[in-house]
């Protein structure tokens, strides 16, 4: 009897208002040869709380981590925080910055509208101007953003979105890692803090850059062939 081989894992944060779904697409092409394994975001507005729950979490001595947008905030936050509990770190459509007080504010627009108009989640229009020009006739990947985040509700939005409140530069921190570190995002991702990502361009560090054409936030299910690419050639570094 042929024993099967042990296949090595990687964890995989989400962002806002994102769940399992959001690897739906990325998983055929990874997962012949990794353990894929979801890991939500805990309930709290506490990013140390949010690490800590993750630390009790992972099972390994040293973890490879993958986070998407927040997810890849979270996922850096773990990684200075607990470096020797790190192999390496891959974000995607994210960035280390902190949220200025024009992004504060947005969100916190977006508090008062559900409070006067309610939960409502996001429209069939709205949705589709999240995705970029060629993708927006999938209505698979339509429905798949609306039902996440219809589904995570109200209390989940209030919760992840407040915790973007408090973060804090990893700037520093991160560029001092001496694990592979890779960030792979849209060039044109207008959800991205933009000011952050020049900053990283401008700097010398460690840090591998993979920007790719295109407005795409939400990589993992609009490219997930190319992101599949690059988890590959990251988890050979």
């Amino acid at each position: 009897m042929i024993e099967e081989k042990v296949k090595e894992k990687i964890y995989l944060i989400p962002g806002l208002m994102t769940d399992e779904r959001l690897w739906s697409r990325l998983k055929p092409f990874l997962q012949n040869e990794y353990e894929l394994v979801h890991v939500p975001i805990p309930h709290t507005e506490d990013f140390d709380e949010i690490i800590d729950i993750l630390f009790n979490l992972f099972e390994e001595e040293k973890v490879n981590l993958l986070g998407f947008s927040l997810g890849g905030y979270i996922a850096s936050y773990f990684a200075i925080t607990y470096p020797n509990r790190v192999n390496r770190l891959f974000t995607v459509a994210s960035t280390p910055g902190s949220s200025n007080e024009a992004e504060i504010e947005r969100r916190k627009e977006k508090f008062a509208i559900i409070e006067k108009e309610g939960f409502v989640g996001l429209s069939y229009e709205k949705t589709v101007s999240l995705v970029e020009e060629q993708n927006q006739n999938d209505l698979e990947l339509i429905k798949i953003i609306q039902d996440m985040f219809m589904d995570l509700g109200k209390e989940t939005f209030i919760t992840q979105l407040t915790s973007t409140f408090y973060r804090k530069d990893l700037y520093e921190e991160l560029i001092n890692m001496s694990i592979p570190i890779w960030f792979y995002y849209s060039i044109n991702d207008r959800l991205l803090n933009q000011q952050s990502i020049k900053r990283l361009l401008e700097t010398k560090h460690n840090i591998k850059l993979i920007s790719r054409e295109g407005t795409s936030h939400n990589i993992p299910l609009e490219v997930p062939q190319l992101l599949s690419n690059e988890i590959r050639k990251w988890m050979k570094v």
